[in-house]
């Protein structure tokens, strides 16, 4: 039988989550006691024979900590890797996708080589290894946007414990980005106003060698793709699919056309334009750019890019 590690992340643990999370805060994350989703999921692995240990993490440090029991043996080459024959299994309650996403951004963090260390078993479309597989118990079972109901994963404790004891591995394709972070569902650039509207900005969008805009026109909005979770935006349809096994980033950006009608004046319709590849690149050019990532918010005045790194994570599946 498995050994069982349930993970939570201490709400307001700063690098840990993001600024999404709000709540208790690092210095008492030793003190927060565990959701009942949490505790519940653990007694249905213990009734089926596992043993199980519950950590609540407040720190970069402390997800870190967690993470290293993965690590497999000494490698002549030095690098930090997972042990694929590994029986020990990870469970990560998450309250958030940014929660989620803390816990992938330090496995990538502890397992990606160096480019100068690249290993020759390491696959050619990728940076990263097969990271180790991870069941999601969310925290708020009743949400039908996260990432876990878009996958379709188990949502309650008990369909939880038996997918993570029981149930296949699905590997996923996921987004690496330049500013050291990672992207599981998507992210979706550009503000709004009070009233919701879209305010719009200017920048270059690039999609391997095909060009969105160029930077000098208006646009309302900027979806980066390798769910659906930012599909659509202000009543707008801008991802097509949001396939997160297909190997490719889908990315659409919305821009206002004017259009001049016969004896009518002109009109402005919205003009979603499309395109899917390996890598994109966004280049603001008037300042900050909001943008929210998996759900934490966030801005950029330099270019940002991300890359697909096909298959790298993966998900216990019902």
């Amino acid at each position: 039988m498995y050994d069982v590690v349930l993970l939570s992340l201490a709400e307001g643990s700063g690098d840990a989550c993001g600024s999404a999370c709000g709540g208790c805060g690092t210095a008492a994350a030793a003190v927060c006691a565990p959701r009942t989703p949490v505790l519940t999921c653990a007694d249905a692995l213990r009734a089926a024979g596992a043993r199980v240990e519950t950590v609540m993490a407040g720190s970069d440090q402390e997800i870190d900590a967690v993470l290293a029991r993965f690590d497999g043996p000494a490698r002549p080459d030095g690098l930090t890797w997972p042990d694929p024959e590994t029986k020990l299994r990870l469970v990560v309650a998450s309250a958030t996708d940014g929660q989620l996403r803390a816990v992938v951004r330090r496995l990538v963090r502890r397992y990606a080589p160096p480019p100068s260390k690249r290993p020759a078993d390491l696959p050619s479309a990728r940076t990263v290894p097969d990271l180790p597989p991870l069941a999601i118990l969310p925290l708020d079972p009743g949400n039908t946007s996260d990432l876990a109901a878009q996958l379709g994963l188990p949502r309650t404790p008990a369909e939880v414990a038996a997918a993570v004891l029981n149930g296949d591995v699905r590997r996923l394709d996921l987004l690496r980005n330049d500013g050291g972070s990672v992207t599981l569902d998507g992210a979706l650039l550009g503000g709004a106003d009070d009233n919701g509207r879209a305010v719009p900005w200017r920048g270059r969008v690039e999609v391997d060698n095909a060009l969105l805009t160029d930077g000098e026109e208006p646009v309302l909005a900027c979806a980066v793709g390798n769910g659906g979770g930012y599909a659509e935006f202000d009543g707008l349809q801008l991802l097509a699919d949001g396939d997160p096994t297909d190997g490719r980033v889908e990315v659409a950006v919305a821009v206002p056309v004017v259009v001049k009608q016969r004896f009518k004046g002109t009109r402005v319709r919205i003009e979603v334009r499309r395109a899917r590849g390996r890598a994109v690149s966004v280049l603001p050019r008037d300042g900050d750019l909001q943008f929210l990532d998996d759900g934490v918010a966030g801005s950029t005045s330099r270019k940002r890019s991300w890359w697909t790194e096909p298959g790298a994570w993966a998900v216990y599946a019902g």
